[in-house]
């Protein structure tokens, strides 16, 4: 087992990383300042597999609880879901002083930790997250958000939980789609400030395919001790550290609301995002293209997509709504744009202002 400490001053909180931990969810929680009755948002599949075991966990040290279900769908990022959720947590929460654990994937995660943010102006939340994804990526930081039809994570909240609790064996129940889906943030970790982790993936991916326990705490561990590094520097992403996390996911979130949400996964369109901004790279000549194939082939190794898969006579069409998309992103600064970019491998450099032809071209490379 291995704890990470977040340092944000009174804000600071434990990262928790090891197999079969969350039979001792409930002795963690009794070492915070919390109250004693639970708001559990979650799916209703996670909740089969996992439900027993962290209610257990809680009521051997004293805790009440409830259990939320929401859809096990990235639309669950909703305004209407929320309302839905915090109307629920309000009848329940009468006479009580709740605090809401976050059972689930990135979803769970965000919706829960935005729901955290605005009830009653504020009240504590933990993340056990159950997905590789959210293990390496979204549990940590605070960074919480629903989506609106315009676009991914428009309407948010800087929130950080009091625990983060990792169980890597919950991850053996992921199919061979979700593992690829959280390999694309840990490619991101590697490529953007560890080269070790890059080459460990490339050597070791078919060990994490696998879900070789050894290998998914390595990785788990390395990226959140690089997350964790990079928040207790810049929380709110105001000094320009925490932008290099968004490396992939300008073109990304585009990607992804253009399809709906429904096409790609947050990892796959991840990773599309990482070969746009890698060929952008290389047009503005900071990187070789030798880099970007390498990206390329570990990103498929791991099974995600490395083209846009649309039928030609679709796929112009389809480049406007992602550019489209790309336009109401919450990352330009007034009328620039503003891209994360590789200058090495383990190196970045924000970029502002690049012509829409290169951005468009670089889109289209990738059909």
């Amino acid at each position: 087992m291995y704890t990470l400490k977040l340092n944000l001053k009174a804000r600071s909180y434990n990262i928790i990383i090891g197999s079969g931990i969350i039979s001792a969810l409930g002795k963690y929680l009794s070492r915070l300042n919390f109250a004693k009755d639970a708001y559990i948002i979650t799916n209703r599949l996670i909740k089969r597999h996992y439900g027993r075991a962290l209610t257990d966990s809680l009521a051997n040290y004293g805790f009440n609880y409830k259990f939320k279900i929401i859809p096990d769908t990235e639309k669950s990022k909703d305004i209407k879901i929320a309302a839905l959720v915090i109307n629920d947590l309000a009848k329940f929460a009468l006479k009580k002083r709740p605090f809401i654990i976050a059972l689930g994937g990135g979803v769970v995660g965000d919706l829960s930790g935005f729901v955290a943010s605005i009830y009653k102006r504020g009240i504590p939340y933990i993340q056990v997250p159950t997905t590789l994804l959210a293990q390496v990526d979204s549990s940590i930081g605070g960074k919480t958000a629903i989506d609106l039809s315009e676009g991914k994570n428009l309407v948010g909240a800087f929130y950080q939980p009091g625990l983060v609790l990792s169980d890597i064996a919950l991850l053996k129940t992921l199919n061979r789609r979700q593992l690829s889906n959280g390999l694309a943030e840990a490619i991101k970790y590697g490529v953007i400030k560890d080269r070790g982790l890059f080459v460990y993936l490339e050597k070791k991916y078919k060990n994490i395919i696998k879900r070789e326990e050894g290998a998914l705490e390595y990785i788990v561990t390395a990226c959140a001790k690089i997350k964790a590094g990079i928040v207790s520097l810049d929380e709110r992403e105001e000094k320009g550290l925490r932008t290099a996390l968004n490396f992939g996911h300008t073109i990304g979130h585009a990607i992804e609301a253009a399809s709906g949400f429904n096409k790609y996964n947050h990892g796959e369109a991840v990773a599309l995002g990482m070969l746009v901004a890698s060929e952008i790279s290389v047009k503005l000549n900071l990187i070789q293209d030798s880099l970007l194939k390498r990206i390329e082939s570990l990103i498929g190794n791991a099974g995600l997509p490395v083209r846009i898969l649309e039928r030609p006579r679709k796929y112009r069409i389809f480049v406007e709504g992602i550019l489209s998309k790309y336009y109401q992103d919450k990352k330009f600064i007034g009328s620039k744009n503003r891209f994360v970019l590789l200058s090495g491998l383990g190196r970045t450099k924000i970029v502002k202002a690049i012509p829409l032809r290169i951005i468009r071209w670089a889109i289209e490379k990738r059909f």
